[in-house]
């Protein structure tokens, strides 16, 4: 499982499978997409304005990686 946030879009990006195969997005709500891969199952959930939705404090100890901004 990998867990990437990139801190500039505020997107919250969880992948469970890392198994290369077709993906089919379906859109549950304004800001959650599910990745749904072979035998219908969840790959992925990517989370639109996720600083409002998940706190990533409460994710540890989990690592997760964050974009590098760049001024």
């Amino acid at each position: 499982m990998n867990i990437l946030y990139n801190d500039k879009t505020d997107l919250l990006y969880i992948r469970l499978d890392d198994k290369k195969q077709e993906i089919i997005n379906r859109k549950v709500s304004e800001d959650i997409v599910l990745d749904i891969g072979e035998d219908d199952k969840i790959v992925g959930i990517e989370i639109l304005d996720a600083s409002k939705r998940v706190s990533l404090e409460k994710l540890m100890p989990v690592n997760y990686e964050t974009s590098k901004t760049t001024k």
